[in-house]
């Protein structure tokens, strides 16, 4: 784990930049202020206890060229495989407010490198399933950083954070490293098509257990719209969990207002 944790770190800080277009499942450092972003991104999950769904409504504002706030609103629903004190359906999942900073930033010719501060602040609103981003019923703090260095060819993001969970065991360090490959030549207004290579490490530092997910996506732009889609699974995993992670399948859309 030592090994892949290292490798992580010296790929993001070789190399962080990004192509044109915003990552899936990972984030970005670059913001363009003054305007709304409305976005969701369905997730499909699988795990060793049910399959569960999160369709949440996100609602993103950039006061700045430097600032975003955003309120995230997730419809879960749950289709249990174990019984117990679980119930199939719909209900609303774990409210998030999402905060991001950028602190740094160095243009150049066709590129540019930023960095931001990022937090989620995660609120109990969900049913108490213990189901990781989507239903725990309890608060959680997130507080990272994010870089980035886009340019027109090629595009690497990274991400390193930690996910307090104050009423549970699952403390998290989180690592998000991803690379963006750019298919058409860019042009004005944007259409452009992105692939994705996406790797998220996120180690239980209390229980001592880690997963390693990979994501590979693919996202057509066009204008002020963006489709997207990915299937993310497990590198490896040491989680001994009800509801381990076996894959997920995300679409979604967001557009510029």
């Amino acid at each position: 784990m030592k090994k892949q944790i290292v490798l992580l770190l010296l790929l993001g800080a070789a190399c962080t930049s990004w192509a044109q277009g915003p990552p899936i499942t990972a984030d970005k450092p670059i913001m363009l202020g003054g305007g709304y972003i409305i976005k969701t991104l369905t997730e499909v999950r699988s795990t060793e206890g049910g399959t569960f769904t999160r369709f949440p409504l996100m609602v993103h504002y950039l006061p700045s060229a430097n600032s975003l706030v955003a309120l995230h609103a997730p419809l879960v629903f749950h289709n249990f495989k174990t019984e117990g004190d679980f119930e199939d359906g719909m209900n609303l999942g774990d409210l998030q407010l999402l905060g991001k900073y950028q602190f740094y930033r160095k243009d150049g010719h066709a590129k540019t490198f930023r960095m931001v501060l990022k937090t989620i602040q995660s609120l109990p609103t969900g049913k108490e399933y213990g189901i990781t981003g989507m239903s725990t019923g309890q608060y959680e703090s997130y507080v990272g950083v994010v870089a980035g260095r886009e340019t027109i060819k090629l595009g690497m993001s990274w991400e390193a954070g930690y996910n307090w969970s104050p009423s549970s065991d699952r403390d998290e360090l989180r690592l998000r490293y991803g690379i963006g490959l750019p298919i058409l030549r860019p042009v004005y207004p944007v259409k452009q098509v992105n692939i994705y290579f996406e790797l998220s490490g996120n180690i239980l530092t209390e229980r001592n257990q880690s997963e390693w997910l990979y994501a590979q996506g693919l996202q057509y732009a066009i204008k002020r719209l963006t489709f997207e889609a990915a299937y993310q699974w497990p590198i490896s995993t040491s989680v001994d969990d009800l509801f381990q992670f076996k894959s997920s399948v995300f679409l979604g859309a967001r557009y510029i207002i």
